[in-house]
């Protein structure tokens, strides 16, 4: 099943399949390790539900939602 980042939950563990977004925003995301093929594991959302912290390559990140929608996830079962 596939979703989008910024729509998992905290613990839900998932690799990336595809990172959209333009510009900036894509290479932003590359510059971070957020490349097809990662392993990413949600570990926290903050109380509002913005930022998220994840897992990802072995260290932690903190991404705001607006940069986790463009990022789209096969689930992990």
């Amino acid at each position: 099943m596939q979703k989008m980042l910024n729509e998992f939950t905290i613990g839900e563990s998932g690799v990336v399949k595809a990172v959209g977004g333009e510009g900036k925003i894509k290479r932003r995301l590359f510059d971070m390790g957020i490349t097809p093929g990662a392993e990413v594991l949600l570990r926290k959302k903050a109380p509002l539900g913005d930022p998220i912290e994840i897992t990802i390559r072995g260290y932690e990140l903190t991404l705001r939602k607006t940069e986790a929608q463009f990022v789209t996830m096969e689930v992990k079962k």
